[in-house]
């Protein structure tokens, strides 16, 4: 038997009294020498140590050659010497702590963790797409790398459309050689998702849009080749531009206060609006019939039935550009600022 396991003659309980009566004495004696983490963690490796830990050669050496009657005491005594070992090793450690800490001088001013805030543009688009949430919209969510299919042809797009020429799309290399419906390239609107939706959804259907899109743009004080949008689509029977009309003037109403007031102009601009109090925030319109002849002649290709009838439903979509409405909330005179990560610009925010 080796030094470190005593010697056990046989296993009546007075032994056993004896043994365990000498291993607990030496365990106490032990934690009363404790002063560090080291010897903590020391002390706890020779007694529970999962290889070479006393504790567990003691086990199987005295359980291996008890009789079975006075294994079930052996196992009850072996219980009570590892609580107590534990025990040990947790009180010294929390004295140990307790010492630590008693060299602090509490006096001292502390460290000042600053608690983080959302970046403008993220309260801006939270923002918005709730007003749309409380009026029932859901919200839909799409890829940022898009199929010409869902980023023009779908959407009534023809090929020859300014909004197709290069200048204006960033298209992913080596697409010649696929049909012109499946070439890839950055999305230059979140619109796809609304066709991407159709799809999958039958009307009525409220959906809000927020994401990341590209354009070949030049960079200026209120242009980026990346910027954040929001879209929304509204299907259902009976849509008018009356109910997009309200629909927006009630958006705007709760993003900049209830005295705003909106007006809607034709084409693609006012330039007689300018300089007149007037700010140009978003584009919107009623659905193109075509839209839905779109997405039912996809829904057949993809062996479905073909569910948005025009002459049943209508529908109205608008999109605005997330920067622009944070510009006009903020007084913030260069969309550029929001991306600069200037810590003196973002702190107005915290």
């Amino acid at each position: 038997m080796s030094a470190d396991i005593p010697e056990l003659k046989n296993f009546n309980a007075a032994e056993l009294d004896r043994v365990f009566a000498q291993l607990e004495s030496e365990v106490a004696t032990q934690a009363g020498a404790l002063t560090s983490d080291a010897a903590i963690e020391a002390f706890r490796l020779e007694w529970l140590g999962r290889k070479q830990g006393r504790l567990g050669q003691l086990s199987a050496s005295w359980l291996k050659n008890a009789p079975p009657d006075a294994k079930k005491s052996l196992g009850i005594r072996f219980n009570q010497l590892k609580s107590q070992i534990e025990a040990a090793r947790s009180s010294t450690a929390a004295d140990t702590g307790a010492k630590e800490i008693s060299g602090l001088d509490f006096t001292l001013p502390g460290t000042t963790r600053r608690v983080g805030v959302e970046h403008p543009l993220v309260q801006t688009m939270a923002e918005i797409v709730s007003v749309f949430q409380r009026m029932g919209y859901s919200i839909g969510l799409g890829p940022e790398v898009e199929t010409d299919f869902y980023n023009f042809e779908a959407l009534n797009f023809p090929p020859n459309h300014p909004a197709r020429d290069t200048q204006d799309t960033l298209v992913i290399a080596d697409q010649e050689k696929k049909p012109l419906r499946d070439r890839l390239l950055m999305r230059t609107h979140t619109s796809p998702v609304q066709i991407r939706t159709m799809l999958e959804q039958a009307p009525p259907l409220r959906l809000v849009i927020p994401g990341k899109v590209y354009r070949n743009e030049a960079e200026d004080a209120t242009h980026l080749a990346r910027f954040q949008q929001v879209e929304g689509l509204c299907v259902d029977t009976n849509i008018t531009f009356s109910d997009l009309k309200g629909t927006l003037d009630h958006a705007m109403k709760a993003l900049f206060g209830s005295s705003v007031k909106t007006r809607f102009c034709g084409g693609s601009g006012c330039r007689k609006c300018k300089h007149s109090g007037w700010i140009e925030l978003l584009g919107c319109g009623m659905v193109d019939p075509a839209v839905f002849e779109s997405v039912n002649q996809r829904r057949i290709e993809l062996g479905r039935e073909p569910i948005y009838d025009p002459a049943k439903i209508s529908g109205f979509a608008f999109g605005m550009g997330v920067e622009r409405i944070a510009m006009m909330r903020y007084g913030v005179s260069s969309v550029g600022n929001f991306y600069s990560a200037d810590m003196r610009f973002l702190e107005q925010f915290a």
